[in-house]
């Protein structure tokens, strides 16, 4: 029989839930995924006290880190990517702990061999690579974990990536997104090259596939030209989980059309709400249910004894970040080099233009006229880790955390270390245990993918039905 094309955007992932114009639900429980590339985002996380210096690049840490989430139930272990070394003075890059991280998928890969319900999400640019690359990569690991890939899609924002794939220029930020929406049409049209019940591996007639079952794409649109089928059977999940990190305007759109989990950085919980009513509100317009996409903000989580206690181990990681470093990240904030004004200044409102992420920009100049900081602050402030924080006993943290739940600020949350070992272990140990006696966090996994674990459904094939 001849497969059957579908409407691609009729077969958006549904989820299990039927939501309507809240997410508020009674025994609603946290999301929680862990954000391991780099270990921490703190530039200082490896020179701390007892913390381990080689944590970005140790396999054998790595492994312990990934079965201590698993053991905690994590959603998902995070893998951000780099294309390029940071685009920082020789002076504040040869103190960054970044310099030398495995490849995602390479790691991903080795990790699946020794989890065996964590989720494993690794980021994938659109703008420097293949669709036909990613859609193998991610099938694969999705064939090789047993149904527990995420695919973060980003447009790249470092501009010194351009460099190492041959082009004098970064592709333009409007530009970049106009070529990701095409390359996701692409790679989810690439998993779904086959049939679930393609491969029939009949040993007595000698037919391995039914042919009728394969379906080529023959995509050929603005920015890219693909033939497929891709060679590999369709994921066990039908499409490893679609994560999406932007938040810039074509970002929120993009995330609202295809998403289904939203990594974003969120100064406030103010902040957080209006940007949770607006990607929700823009799913609902793109004929989806709210709850096929989960908002899961990046949190810095530091558990101490009390809030005194936490914010002195705070103090004491900031101390370790070295003002070159400092001024050079503020600059990879604002894709400006700041390192030659006067440190004591106010940052300039006609700073030049920047090809470069605007999302991180237009946050260091909203915290600069907000707070009055002068440049000498800004970058005290980036150099370590100026993004959202949770600090304090696991009493406090676990219910700053359900105030944003319940006030549909966030539906859990990406968590980063802010050292490891002992940062991570305190938040496995110490705060996990209070989210579950308060019932926000799960107990135990219900499910074996990470599908489950977020509570959505398998997509459709788009060429296929089931009766076809």
């Amino acid at each position: 029989m001849n497969p059957t094309r579908q409407d691609s955007k009729s077969n958006l992932v549904d989820t299990q839930t039927n939501f309507k114009m809240t997410d508020s639900q009674p025994n609603r429980q946290l999301h929680l995924t862990a954000f391991m590339r780099p270990v921490s985002l703190h530039t200082g996380a490896w020179r701390y006290p007892g913390s381990y210096p080689d944590a970005n690049f140790n396999f054998k840490h790595i492994t312990q880190f990934a079965q201590k989430l698993e053991a905690a139930k994590f959603d998902a272990f995070f893998m951000a990517d780099h294309l390029a070394v940071l685009n920082m003075p020789v002076e504040a890059l040869k103190r960054s702990h970044t310099v030398t991280s495995f490849e995602p998928f390479t790691l991903l890969s080795a990790l699946s061999a020794v989890t065996e319900k964590i989720g494993l999400a690794a980021t994938a640019s659109t703008t420097y690579d293949a669709p036909y690359h990613v859609a193998r990569r991610f099938a694969s690991l999705d064939h090789l974990s047993g149904g527990r890939a995420a695919w973060n899609i980003v447009t790249t924002g470092n501009p010194e990536s351009s460099h190492n794939f041959g082009f004098d220029e970064h592709l333009a930020h409007g530009d970049r997104y106009k070529r990701a929406r095409e390359f996701y049409d692409i790679v989810t049209g690439l998993w779904d090259s086959f049939a679930d019940d393609a491969f029939i591996r009949n040993v007595e007639t000698g037919e391995y596939f039914d042919p009728a079952r394969m379906h080529v794409l023959n995509h050929s649109g603005d920015e890219l030209k693909v033939r497929g089928p891709l060679n590999i059977a369709r994921p066990p999940q039908g499409w490893p989980v679609i994560v999406q990190a932007g938040q810039s305007e074509p970002g929120r759109q993009l995330a609202a059309e295809t998403a289904e989990v939203v990594f974003c950085s969120p100064k406030d919980i103010d902040s957080a709400k209006a940007l949770y009513a607006d990607i929700k509100g823009r799913v609902e317009r793109a004929g989806r249910k709210r709850g096929q996409l989960k908002i899961l903000p990046a949190a810095m989580i530091i558990v101490g004894d009390s809030k005194q206690d936490a914010r002195e181990k705070r103090l004491k990681l900031d101390s370790l970040v070295h003002y070159d470093s400092a001024i050079a990240s503020l600059s990879i904030s604002l894709g400006v080099d700041v390192s030659g004004l006067d440190p004591n200044s106010l940052l300039a409102d006609d700073l030049p233009e920047t090809n470069a992420s605007k999302t991180s920009r237009e946050s260091v100049e909203k915290l600069a006229k907000q707070e009055g900081l002068t440049i000498r602050q800004l970058a005290q402030r980036y150099g370590g880790y100026s993004g959202l924080t949770f600090l304090g006993s696991p009493s406090d943290i676990a219910e700053e955390m359900g105030t944003w739940l319940r006030g549909e600020a966030s539906d859990g949350f990406t968590c980063t270390f802010p050292f490891l070992p002992q940062g991570l272990e305190e938040v496995t140990d110490r705060l996990i245990p209070e989210l579950q006696r308060r019932g926000l966090f799960r107990n135990e996994y219900t499910g074996s993918t990470l599908r489950e674990h977020f509570g959505l459904s398998r997509p459709e094939n788009r060429f296929f039905t089931e009766e076809s």
